[in-house]
């Protein structure tokens, strides 16, 4: 898994796709392309020697449909299925931008062109060397045009942690009527490590650093949350919605994933629970408390912090 920030800051895990996935991805694609090459040619061939083609014009053609099976192809093919091959379709590959948003145009064609010097020139050899150095795997064509292959279809991604789960269900209406364009990324970065360590900190340090720091996510975000709301909902609540509108966002050009993958968990069970202002701090010779067992540590219904 590696992390994409996309253009709204927001931070999305996304599974990148293994090389040898990526070989046999390859392998295919140029399989295609060599077959349409020696049809092409052999129909070339054919029209030359049966006297419907001279010379000059044969040769022009074979160049043509050389260039337009190398590059065109998979820069078209990609452009038109949203950063897919006939490789990456069979094999559940995607390629994206380095913000994670869909491949264009003009980077299917620098992967393209590319491609023609790492594999039809030096055989795949820079491809490799570069795939095996870098984090994302990345060949030369992703690092010129800014872009990396994910795996579309990952089994099993249901069971992997989320950072933060879904909005509580008493917030859902108010959360679907938020205004988040004034949430500063620092903002939310500071409310996401709260929720994350939340259960590190002492609970008076929990009731102080939850105030503050909603009170700070109230002064850019509309509406007030409903009366009562304890700022671990709240917060739970603004992060979850601005990640659900951002995924929303993604998937409109392409999603990640057919399930719904890491980005969000399962609601925990709701009950009744006492504030956390009412808990009182431990001493500092008494362990930790427990998140499960002590009802000290009180856990808040929004979100689901990490073990």
């Amino acid at each position: 898994m590696d992390e994409v920030v996309t253009g709204e800051a927001v931070v999305l895990e996304v599974p990148v796709a293994r090389f040898p996935s990526r070989m046999i991805a390859l392998a295919i694609d140029l399989a295609v392309q060599f077959f349409l090459l020696f049809v092409v040619l052999l129909a070339t061939g054919a029209a030359i020697a049966g006297g419907g083609l001279d010379q000059a014009s044969g040769g022009a053609v074979g160049l043509t449909s050389i260039v337009l099976i190398i590059v065109g192809y998979p820069a078209i093919f990609e452009t038109l299925t949203r950063g897919k091959s006939l490789g990456k379709l069979a094999l559940g590959l995607r390629v994206v931008s380095e913000d994670g948003g869909p491949e264009r145009f003009r980077q299917a064609l620098v992967r393209a062109l590319t491609g023609v010097l790492e594999f039809w020139i030096f055989f795949g050899i820079p491809a490799l060397l570069t795939s095996l150095l870098s984090a994302r795997g990345k060949r030369l064509g992703d690092m010129f045009a800014g872009t990396f292959v994910i795996q579309e279809r990952l089994p099993g991604r249901k069971t992997l942690a989320p950072p933060l789960a879904t909005v509580p269900p008493y917030l859902v209406d108010w959360a679907s009527t938020l205004q988040l364009s004034g949430l500063t990324d620092a903002t939310a970065e500071t409310a996401r490590g709260y929720l994350s360590r939340f259960y590190e900190l002492t609970p008076a340090a929990r009731v102080e650093f939850g105030q503050r720091i909603a009170a700070a996510v109230q002064a850019q975000v509309s509406p007030l949350p409903p009366p009562g709301t304890p700022s671990p909902d709240y917060l739970t609540a603004v992060l979850s919605e601005r990640r659900s509108r951002e995924h929303a966002r993604i998937m409109a050009h392409g999603p990640y994933a057919a399930g719904p993958g890491p980005f969000f968990a399962p609601q925990p069970p709701q009950g009744s629970q006492p504030s956390p202002g009412a808990e009182p701090p431990p001493s500092p010779q008494e362990p930790p408390a427990d998140p499960v067992n002590d009802p000290a540590a009180t856990r808040p219904s929004g979100f689901r912090p990490p073990l």
